[in-house]
């Protein structure tokens, strides 16, 4: 009667120390080595990537966001339908690629808009893009590149493609008073490549892109 008592409390408590251990252990000791590993060998990219413009932080190049500038109307900021001032994509930066993440690239809300490619809310927000980029950018409505068109998967990506880029480079320039060949030449050197090679596609930073194009402008 004492073995069958004894053994279930001895079970017990072997569970109760395994519990302890691994908590200790997986719960403290290894988030505080990886933490003192990353932040000692990868600060930069431990702390979120951020990029700083005259010691500012301007974003991340890992989350994309919007290049945006007040609507002004008879001198006047125009307000939007909550109060606050209404913006506009500013035609002296390059655009992101859209994004149904929340209001937009926002961190808390990642998500795709999961519609399907008949769906006919989706076909009519691609319609409405390619208007607006075809408009915005000065090229026809057919030659509007894919991913102005689509948000991606997590609607934070800080990437387009360098057709996208090239896309906008006219009026960009023109907006700036540059040198197209001048902002080509700084497409061309913001694109990366496959990673090793042969992974994923060419992709170009917008905001790295956007922080050079300032540069070059003075």
């Amino acid at each position: 009667m004492s073995n069958r008592t004894t053994s279930p409390l001895r079970q017990y408590g072997a569970a109760l120390r395994i519990f302890i251990a691994m908590t200790v252990i997986l719960g403290l000791i290894y988030p505080l080595l990886m933490t003192l590993l990353s932040q000692s060998m990868f600060n930069a990219n431990a702390d979120g990537s951020l990029i700083y413009r005259d010691g500012e932080i301007v974003g991340s190049d890992l989350i994309g966001q919007e290049f945006t500038r007040p609507i002004i109307t008879d001198g006047q900021p125009t307000l939007d339908s909550a109060g606050n001032p209404a913006r506009e994509p500013d035609p002296a930066y390059f655009q992101s690629r859209p994004s149904v993440a929340g209001e937009g690239y926002d961190p808390l809300a990642t998500s795709a808009s999961n519609l399907g490619p008949e769906n006919d809310t989706l076909i009519r927000e691609i319609e409405r893009r390619r208007a607006f980029a075809a408009d915005f950018d000065g090229i026809p409505p057919q030659e509007v590149a894919p991913d102005a068109l689509l948000a991606s998967g997590s609607g934070l990506d800080p990437h387009i493609s360098p057709t996208y880029a090239r896309q906008q480079v006219s009026r960009v320039a023109s907006e700036r008073g540059l040198a197209e060949v001048q902002v080509h030449h700084l497409v061309d050197e913001y694109t990366q490549r496959r990673v090793l090679g042969f992974l994923g596609e060419p992709r170009v930073n917008v905001l790295e892109l956007n922080l050079a194009l300032d540069e070059l402008d003075g």
